[in-house]
């Protein structure tokens, strides 16, 4: 969890205190708040300390049981904007995948130029429709969120009408490694492999691969993607980080540029598909 996001879920726990000790009918006691509102006082006690993250319930209860229902809108800015940094999947796939995909789709149809790493999968702006559903499967039991990979599909598949709109470019780096993960079984891998192939040429990508006996300036570390030079996200096992500032992302500019280095393209990089898909035993 970072510096930033810690700081502002201890002001929002200093400020929800603030509330309880202020309650117009009297000071309330943690335990007393915590009866109120049917908790336990150990969840009172995390909120207000910034151990624990409110959900936006969380803040309308709490609001209404201190008697400052007048208060509901700050929290909730408080919230968004501390989560707008950190986005954890628990939160994000309380309703499925579908939702995540279709605020990605927002994401992408407002930017006109993406770059991205990918040192493990395949772009899911380039992936076929039977790769996606096996990503989301293999997400949705890691997570154990709602089963929803067919809806999924088909908003990850909606936003690659990106790709064919004017003045749009999509500035892709894959690591070798990306195109053997077998997530799916080998058949599917092998489509996807073609498809692959077949975007080398597209005027608006541009797919290098960095091959595995590459030389490395950096370390192929978690991927990324960079919108307009304005937004950097990245993800970690436990959540994505959404990152907006300058410094941060002239940061990843700088990995971006270092791993295309290390990078093919065109024929090259048709050849290090060719290859993959050659060594997959298909039945």
């Amino acid at each position: 969890m970072s510096t930033d996001y810690q700081k502002a879920r201890a002001a929002l726990g200093a400020r929800l205190r603030e509330l309880r000790v202020t309650c117009p009918g009297g000071r309330l006691t943690g335990s007393q708040l915590a009866e109120r509102l049917g908790w336990a006082q150990s969840k009172v006690s995390k909120l207000e300390n910034g151990r624990q993250t409110a959900t936006p319930e969380d803040l309308q209860l709490w609001a209404v049981a201190t008697g400052h229902p007048d208060t509901h809108d700050e929290l909730q800015a408080r919230l968004r904007g501390f989560e707008s940094c950190e986005r954890s999947w628990r939160r994000q796939l309380a309703s499925g995948h579908r939702p995540v995909q279709d605020t990605w789709n927002e994401l992408v149809a407002g930017s006109s130029t993406i770059h991205e790493w990918e040192p493990t999968m395949v772009s899911g702006l380039l992936q076929t429709a039977d790769y996606a559903r096996h990503v989301f499967l293999k997400y949705a039991e890691l997570q154990n969120s709602a089963r929803d990979a067919e809806e999924a599909v088909r908003s990850r598949m909606k936003r690659q009408e990106w790709l064919y709109r004017p003045g749009k470019k999509l500035h892709v780096l894959m690591w070798e490694a990306a195109l053997h993960t077998l997530i799916c079984p080998p058949h599917v891998l092998a489509a996807q492999l073609d498809r692959l192939a077949g975007i080398i040429g597209m005027d608006t990508v541009r797919l290098g691969i960095v091959p595995l006996q590459a030389s490395a300036k950096v370390p192929p570390a978690n991927g990324f993607w960079s919108f307009d030079n304005r937004l950097v996200v990245t993800e970690d096992w436990h959540a994505e980080l959404w990152l907006e500032d300058a410094e941060t992302i002239a940061t990843y500019q700088r990995v971006w540029q270092a791993l295309s280095e290390s990078a093919v393209f065109g024929t090259e990089a048709q050849r290090v598909i060719a290859q993959v898909r050659r060594s997959l035993v298909v039945r």
